[in-house]
This record gives C-alpha cells, sequence and structure tokens, in this order.
C-alpha cells in the first residue's frame, strides 16, 4: 500500500479493513500492530463505531515494555500522550506505571501522574522511587505555569503615572513609541529612541488573609486534587497570605505542613473512600482567627456522604461570622464541574459563592479581597 490516505485509514479501521483497502508492511504494518496491542482489548464497539480489532491466530507476546518502545519510534509526540492516557485511564494498563522498567523509560505527563497517584499504594518502595519522577516533573511544569498567573494577579496593575524607576519590566513601549516618532527614519524601518519612558505600578496594600483550601479526597476530584496541591504552593509564602491545605474523605487531614512541598503532599494523599464534607467544614471554622479576613474554599463534587443538615449548618455558621465560603466543584485547568447540584444549592442558599474556577482564577479571587 502507498497511497498516504488510504493507509491512514487502514490504520484508523483496522485488520477488518484490509480486504478492502490492502495489507501494510514496513513502519505502517508496525503502527497497526502497536494499536491493535491497546485497542485491540475492546469487548464491544468502539468510540468510532467500527469493528472490534482483533489481535491474530494467538495471544500477544508483546510486553508494556516493548509497545512503549514501539509507539515511542513510530508515532509523534503528541500520538504517544494520548495512546499512554488511553492505556493507563480507559485500559487501566496498571504496569505502566508499577512495572520498574517502564518507568525508567517513560516520558512524564500529566494522565500518567495521576495513574501513579491512583496505584501508588500497589508499589513496591524501589517502584515507588522511579514514580516520584513522574509526579516531580509535572508537578514542576504546572507550578512553572501558575506561579506565573500567581505573581501577575499579587504584583498589582501599572498605573498611568510615570516612574522615575527605569526597571525593564515597568517598560512602557508605546508610550515610548509615540514620543520617538520623530526619530522614524523610512529608509531602514527604525525608530531612534532617545527617551524612553516607564509605567510606576500600583502596590496593594495588604492585610493578612487565611486562605483554607479543603480538598475532597474522592477518586473523581484527582484533577482538582493535584491542583489543589500546586496552587496552594504558590499561595503559600505570599506576602498577606496565611494558607492552609486540609485534605478530606470520612477522616480529615491537615496537611499544611507540607504545602510549601506539593509533590510530598500528593505522595501522601489517600483517593478514595466516603465523604464526609460536614466534618471537613467543621474542623475548618476551628482554623479560623479573624472570620472577616478568612477564605473557606471546599473543593469537592458535593456528594456528601454524612449529614447534609449538618455541612449546611456549618457553611451558614462561617458566612454569618463573615467568612467568605467558596464551593468549588473543580479546580483545575479544565474548570469543567461535576457535582451534586441539589447539594450546591442548598450552600449558595446559605451564603457560600458555588461554582468552578481555574487556579488562576482563584488566585486573582484571593488577590482582589487581600488587597482591598
Amino acid at each position: 500500500m502507498t497511497d498516504a490516505g488510504l493507509e491512514r485509514w487502514r490504520l484508523v479501521l483496522g485488520e477488518p479493513a484490509a480486504g478492502s483497502l490492502g495489507g501494510l508492511s514496513g513502519d505502517a504494518a508496525a503502527r497497526d500492530a502497536a494499536l491493535d496491542w491497546l485497542y485491540g482489548r475492546e469487548g464491544e464497539l468502539g468510540r468510532r463505531d467500527i469493528r472490534q480489532r482483533h489481535g491474530g491466530s494467538g495471544p500477544s507476546q508483546i510486553t508494556t515494555v516493548d509497545w512503549l518502545d514501539d509507539i515511542t519510534r513510530l508515532f509523534p509526540k503528541e500520538t504517544v500522550e494520548r495512546l499512554q492516557r488511553d492505556a493507563v485511564e480507559r485500559y487501566e494498563i496498571d504496569d505502566i506505571v508499577t512495572d520498574p522498567n517502564v518507568l525508567e523509560r517513560i516520558e512524564p505527563n500529566p494522565s500518567l501522574l495521576r495513574a501513579v497517584l491512583r496505584t501508588k499504594h500497589l508499589m513496591n518502595p524501589e517502584v515507588l522511587r522511579l514514580a516520584r519522577r513522574i509526579v516531580e516533573q509535572v508537578v514542576r511544569e504546572l507550578m512553572e505555569r501558575l506561579a506565573t498567573e500567581v505573581r501577575q494577579s499579587f504584583s498589582g496593575a501599572r498605573s498611568r503615572r510615570a516612574s522615575r524607576f527605569k526597571q525593564a519590566r515597568d517598560f512602557d513601549a508605546r508610550r515610548t513609541i509615540r514620543a520617538n516618532l520623530g526619530n522614524y527614519r523610512p529608509e531602514e524601518r527604525r525608530i531612534y529612541v532617545e527617551t524612553p519612558h516607564f509605567a510606576s505600578r500600583t502596590r496593594r496594600q495588604l492585610s493578612q488573609w487565611q486562605v483554607i483550601l479543603l480538598v475532597d479526597q474522592s477518586g473523581s476530584m484527582l484533577d482538582s486534587v493535584i491542583h489543589s496541591a500546586v496552587t496552594a504552593a504558590c499561595l503559600w509564602g505570599l506576602p498577606g497570605v496565611r494558607t492552609h491545605l486540609i485534605a478530606f474523605d470520612t477522616d480529615v487531614v491537615d496537611l499544611t505542613s507540607d504545602v510549601s512541598d506539593p509533590v510530598e503532599l500528593l505522595m501522601k494523599t489517600q483517593l478514595g473512600g466516603g465523604t464526609d464534607i460536614g466534618r471537613a467544614v467543621r474542623y475548618a471554622a476551628q482554623l479560623v482567627e479573624q472570620p472577616r479576613r478568612t477564605i473557606v474554599a471546599v473543593v469537592s463534587d458535593f456528594y456528601e456522604g454524612g449529614s447534609e443538615a449538618t455541612l449546611v449548618r456549618a457553611v451558614r455558621e462561617l458566612v454569618e461570622q463573615g467568612t467568605i465560603v467558596l464551593g468549588l466543584a473543580a479546580l483545575d485547568e479544565q474548570a469543567d464541574p461535576a457535582y451534586d447540584r441539589a447539594c450546591a444549592q442548598r450552600l449558595a442558599d446559605v451564603g457560600a459563592w458555588v461554582g468552578a474556577m481555574t487556579p488562576g482564577e482563584l488566585a486573582a479571587f484571593v488577590a482582589e479581597k487581600v488587597g482591598r
């Protein structure tokens, strides 16, 4: 088969299309085998409404390590990440994150981080050490992205006043160009700057605030657990903010001592189990020192396993004493919530702010309150 378009269709449709589209050879045949090793696991019609792939006349002898080597060689990086994500999330091929030989060569990405956090209780110490590399790299990348948003939220906005302090970050390009247009050289297509201009910054007058993050550890909240840990680490140590991080299921675990190290924090989380949100809110209430200088953010899907009446009463008491209560059905980059709307509505009815936020939006919300 030499037609590239037909070859792509043959790879999409699998072995059942060989009769009409022909066979494959070389790298194309290797790609087909790699796809078949994964998607041949479907026991019914796939999402693309095509016939089930077949793996040949006998069971596959390809190991997970072999498969990872093959896809890395045969596919672009974006496709490799998609195949790895499907392997760990759709087909639950746990040895991708529990086999030392695999962990030594796999490229860390967010889907593998989620898989590590789901399966770390199955790992022996050596495997856990290798898996930690995935957690460290992905968390570092998240920290770098989010820290920029947090710094921008807390650094203060530029004002229109000119500044006599000449710093590159405050360079006012628009005013400088306008003031030096008389120095434009058409033949060189350049403006020669004689007088650069800089803008001053308005500094926020910060008063001390507490930010208490309560994070539901149930499996459906995994992305929010990850981003809550990273958000807390970015807020930690900022002027005017004292951050607490509390994880909960039916128990409450205060992780504040590990907030500055989100990797260690995530390695301590225990996903799954029941949910007692009211108990976590009552614990947070004990930490509040100045109610009107406190934000309690409850990150949960609000499927309450404990007493919903107790939860509503605890939230009402916080609101009545002047504490800002945020009910966040999601705290991640997509901010795409799935939650118990009836419970969330009851919390909104007693004064909680309920919705979903990205970590950057939460940082901006905190910065706005702290800066008042």
